[in-house]
């Protein structure tokens, strides 16, 4: 208890904010709906799970601390249950639209949020190409229309318009190489990164011809990796992140995903022990700052712009623990951080989700600031 009681107390210092909540089951998903809402979803196989819109406690909403609150908690807008579980979901902006990817079954479930009932509705399938048993379709969605693109593998890559359900743009290849995530960056460019660390930028005004480095990027080394691309707007300087299951990090040019402006090596204790839940983002309000996790109970924060060279090792601007010392299972393994995303606008403000069911919202205090 030592340890758990010494975090508490440095927490006091650490954080601007921080609260923790127990879900029903353990998500691997958080979608922002604007800046108060968020979705989650369970992702156990077997058993139905759980879709819901919850609202952040009103303390959590507002710009700045305004005083007691008397509600803490998060409230259910909406609920539904999938059959499947639920490993990826994106809301379709601007529509009461989600759509969710999961196992088994490699399709697509397109779901309604209803307007005068507290019910999320599946409406709908999309087939997918694939059957291979243990795949599941990565999602994304065009902000300035109603577009999906998905894919299992870069052969079947599609962007289908959710309005006729028409196929808009494929890939047209025969690539069976295994997507990792994908990204819309605009209404007609997105970004791919394959388990192999294969990575892309592709036009879908144009016939396949992506911009990319080679199949298996510069010390990739057969391993899992993910990818994600900064916001423009957001500064000079590398865009691309990409991560590696060994805690490898590489900034790239999208000018030339060829060569890495630099690689480092975060402090990871272990490789990954299911690299499906390796994540790397980037701060939406924050210069520079990028978070990662899916390596243990901690999600670690760095601040990239003094980054040069290759191989060398760096350590985080900040690490969250709540999920290791909050952890009240009391069995042998820690919690592993199942996801996390930032805050639309609050910038130092992140959400992460682990195995053991918990939920964190956690407004981290600078160390530079203190200095």
């Amino acid at each position: 208890m030592e340890p758990t009681e010494d975090w508490l107390v440095e927490s006091l210092r650490l954080y601007q904010d921080f609260h923790a909540f127990d879900l029903s089951a353990a998500t691997r998903v958080l979608e922002w709906i604007g800046d108060k809402g968020v979705f989650i979803a369970g992702y156990e196989s077997l058993k139905k799970n759980e879709i819901l819109h919850l609202m952040l406690p009103p303390r959590l909403s507002v710009k700045e601390n305004q005083g007691l609150f008397p509600e803490r908690d998060f409230t259910v807008c909406h609920g539904g249950f999938s059959d499947r579980a639920v490993l990826e979901l994106k809301h379709v902006p601007d529509t009461r639209l989600l759509v969710t990817s999961g196992l088994p079954g490699c399709y697509l479930q397109v779901w309604q949020v209803e307007e005068d009932s507290d019910v999320i509705k599946a409406i709908s399938t999309i087939a997918v190409q694939e059957k291979a048993g243990g795949l599941w379709p990565r999602l994304a969605v065009f902000s300035m229309v109603p577009r999906l693109l998905h894919g299992v593998q870069l052969s079947s890559l599609q962007v289908v318009d959710l309005e006729s359900w028409k196929t808009m743009y494929s890939s047209g290849i025969t690539d069976s190489e295994e997507l990792s995530n994908l990204q819309v960056l605009d209404c007609n460019t997105f970004a791919f990164c394959c388990t192999s660390g294969r990575l892309g930028l592709v036009d879908t005004r144009q016939s396949w011809a992506p911009l990319e480095n080679s199949s298996q990027g510069p010390g990739s080394g057969g391993q899992r990796w993910c990818a994600e691309v900064r916001n423009r707007g957001q500064g000079p300087g590398p865009c691309f992140s990409s991560l590696g299951a060994d805690g490898q990090l590489r900034l790239l040019d999208a000018r030339d995903l060829c060569h890495p402006v630099s690689s480092v090596q975060c402090p990871v204790s272990t490789p990954s022990p299911d690299p499906e839940l390796l994540r790397v983002t980037w701060a939406p309000c924050l210069d520079n700052c990028l978070a990662i996790s899916g390596f243990d109970g901690t999600v670690q924060v760095y601040d990239v712009s003094s980054w040069e060279g290759m191989g060398s090792r760096v350590e985080p601007l900040f690490t969250h623990r709540g999920h290791i010392f909050l952890d009240e299972s009391k069995g042998d393994t820690a919690p592993l951080v199942t996801t996390h995303t930032w805050h639309p606008c609050k910038p130092r403000t992140l959400l992460s989700a682990a195995s053991d069911a918990s939920l964190h919202v956690w407004d981290w205090v600078d160390p530079r600031a203190s200095c």
